[in-house]
């Protein structure tokens, strides 16, 4: 695997549990679905698939799990982002649907993690915290609108004079705590699920990079040294998308997102802050989240960008803002420092949809991908079947792009996040 580049240097790569190695597609092979992109998107589909019985192919341009699937904050958090766009297209046509689907991710998880006896150190726990008074009257609006959903025995608010016990911090004002949602080891998770679909007899190859699609009755996906001929394709490349330019250009936009894990912690430090081990995000628009690992290390991330600039030293930019909140880990070594792209689109509704009648794509899941891939691989499977009911809701909401696609799209979204910045700072 020549072209493939390995997983970068975070903590999930030094801790992952599986070793396994795909090699590259050559030759010619026919599949009944050919999906593009094996992170958790194309390999909760195939996954999906393989239980139903298709025959399914997988490239992947790198490794397994090797974009955001492998590097993100692990916090496996319910709903989705663009609700408000949702709402204001469809009204209260689908909102039982949406509902359901902002926590079926969850629900798959936890029933591949059983099933397959995947060891991802999946755990449910989370909080939002407030910063100011508007997110704490958000906190009471979600926290009502989810009793009305039955989800009381699962919730609760959390006084300011609380937080200090629960987070060993005062700098917030408040919080929201979620047990249906949870935090897990991501590259772990995913690396199981390939190990399970692989087992269902999915062909997963590594350090094939797609270079073109042919149109057709069938679809013909050519790699750089082979090609694979299917009834249907899967687009499943999210910020690394480089394929359909004229279909999906200037729709989603890599926007960048930072983590470091500090030194294991003692069971004093934990106990002191964060005793209920849960998963903590902020309600900024340009956030902080954070959690502990398996083995007691702090995984702090945040100072998300749009600029796709990375920044000159991952841990400079990061250990002021943990210290800003927990002064008392400032001694504390940081052993592991990464970053990587999320896809972003600029309404913040996941783009699900199709070109022709048998390529379908799905992808931007801003922020919410833990949960939202593993659903969309299911939508995905039902288009295959030819169900499309889910899939619709999303591709009948407006996208606009943005002039020049990629070559610019950034740097625009970049000045209309600024506005978001300063109502952070308000």
């Amino acid at each position: 695997m020549t072209s493939a580049e390995q997983h970068c240097p975070s903590y999930y790569a030094a801790t992952c549990n599986d070793d396994a190695v795909y090699p590259p597609l050559r030759g010619d092979h026919r599949a009944d679905v050919c999906v593009i992109g094996a992170g958790f998107t194309g390999i909760a589909t195939a996954l999906t698939l393989a239980e139903r019985g298709y025959k399914v192919i997988v490239l992947e341009q790198n490794r397994v799990s090797w974009g955001a699937s492998g590097r993100n904050g692990g916090q496996m958090i319910g709903g989705m982002s663009g609700e408000a766009t949702l709402r204001k297209t469809w009204g209260d046509t689908h909102a039982d649907l949406l509902f359901d689907l902002g926590y079926r991710g969850h629900d798959i998880i936890a029933e591949r993690v059983k099933k397959y006896a995947i060891d991802c150190d999946l755990k449910y726990g989370y909080m939002d915290v407030a910063l100011k008074q508007r997110q704490l009257d958000d906190q009471q609006a979600w926290y009502e609108s989810l009793c009305a959903r039955g989800m009381e025995d699962q919730l609760r608010l959390v006084p300011a004079r609380e937080l200090p016990q629960l987070l060993g911090t005062d700098k917030y004002l408040g919080g929201l705590i979620n047990n249906r949602n949870g935090h897990l080891h991501p590259l772990n998770l995913c690396l199981g699920e390939a190990r399970a679909a692989a087992a269902l007899g999915v062909a997963i190859h590594e350090g094939s990079k797609v270079t073109g699609i042919t149109y057709g009755a069938l679809p013909v996906v050519t790699a750089e040294q082979g090609r694979v001929t299917a009834d249907f394709v899967v687009l499943a490349g999210n910020a690394y998308q480089h394929l359909e330019q004229k279909a999906l250009s200037g729709q989603v936009f890599p926007a960048g997102s930072y983590i470091l894990a500090t030194e294991p912690l003692s069971e004093a430090e934990v106990k002191e802050i964060n005793p209920l081990d849960l998963a903590v995000c902020d309600q900024n628009e340009v956030l902080d989240y954070f959690r502990l690992s398996a083995d007691r290390r702090m995984l702090f991330g945040g100072r998300c960008n749009y600029s796709g600039r990375e920044p000159r030293s991952i841990e400079g930019s990061m250990v002021p803002r943990l210290r800003k909140i927990y002064p008392q880990l400032a001694s504390k070594r940081v052993d592991y420092a990464w970053g990587g792209k999320i896809g972003i689109v600029v309404n913040r509704v996941p783009l699900l949809g199709r070109i022709g009648g048998n390529v379908f794509y799905s992808m931007g899941y801003s922020g919410h991908g833990v949960n939202m891939t593993h659903a969309c691989g299911e939508i995905m499977a039902d288009a295959v079947a030819g169900t499309f009911e889910r899939m619709d809701v999303f591709a009948g909401v407006p996208h606009r792009k943005i002039p020049f696609g990629q070559k610019f799209g950034g740097q625009m979204v970049a000045l209309g996040m600024l506005y978001y910045r300063l109502r952070d700072m308000l």
